[in-house]
């Protein structure tokens, strides 16, 4: 293993602090600030480079922002039949409508890049690490307090593998563990008992996403092959992303709405 990859292989061990992506967020929050800063610092070619650099990416986010949203644009559409004779000036009019140019497909994978989609929870309740994790006390005199055990549902591959007791920082109870979920089509307006493939985002945090952790308003992948859906081009869809609509933990099942 190469020398400079301590920072990773300690992650691999024990994980992030409890407190990384906050600091994280934080310090992507002050960015904009120090870069003004220094902006205002440079003079002469060095400020030319640097505002150019700056311009381009600016106008980059702009572009990527525009992408994301959904775009309109003109159709002509067809001209309502006028009873008797036209004036010369209103041969050339033709009725303009708006349109929606971007398919549903193109749309839908848009929306997955970018991370946004019209769930039907748009905002949930934060929930707190006191109430997420319980604190384990390990060690010959119990004085060791750097284990945690989730106390919500979570989701793990088929695959998993546990890590050896000693080393596991975040445990997973088994009875909490879930492999299917009752998916309802909002279309078909029916439920379905569908088996669970991943955790696509928990609100709640990213560390959450990352441990699999199942909680009101999460966006999860659900089997739907044996819905019989297809794409535009004829092709069985496998996975679509379904969000959570209830407290598994209280309900003991997981209840969740298809996204389309």
């Amino acid at each position: 293993m190469p020398q400079n990859e301590h920072i990773e292989l300690h992650r691999k061990r024990h994980g992030y602090r409890l407190d990384h992506w906050e600091r994280q967020r934080k310090r992507e929050a002050r960015l904009p600030h120090k870069q003004a800063a220094h902006a205002r610092k440079l003079r002469g070619l060095k400020a030319k480079m640097y505002n150019k650099k700056r311009y381009n990416e600016k106008v980059q986010m702009k572009k990527t922002i525009r992408m994301h949203e959904e775009k309109t644009s003109k159709q002509k559409g067809d001209q309502p039949k006028l009873e008797g004779a036209v004036p010369a000036y209103l041969l050339d009019r033709q009725e303009v409508n708006r349109a929606k140019v971007l398919s549903n497909m193109i749309k839908q994978k848009r929306k997955e890049k970018a991370g946004k989609w019209d769930v039907p929870v748009p905002q949930v309740k934060p929930i707190s690490e006191d109430e997420m994790f319980k604190v384990l006390k390990t060690g010959k005199r119990q004085k060791k307090q750097w284990k945690r055990m989730v106390t919500k549902v979570t989701y793990v591959g088929e695959d998993f593998t546990r890590k050896p007791p000693k080393y596991e920082r975040f445990i997973r109870p088994t009875g909490l563990r879930f492999k299917k979920a009752h998916v309802t089509h909002p279309e078909l307006k029916s439920t379905f008992h569908l088996d669970i493939l991943g955790v696509k985002k928990n609100p709640q945090s990213p560390m959450y996403t990352s441990l699999g952790v199942i909680t009101k308003g999460t966006i999860i992948e659900v089997n739907v092959s044996e819905l019989g859906l297809v794409t535009q081009t004829g092709r069985v869809v496998y996975g679509k992303y379904a969000q959570v609509k209830n407290n598994p933990e209280n309900d003991g099942c997981i209840n969740a709405v298809l996204l389309t």
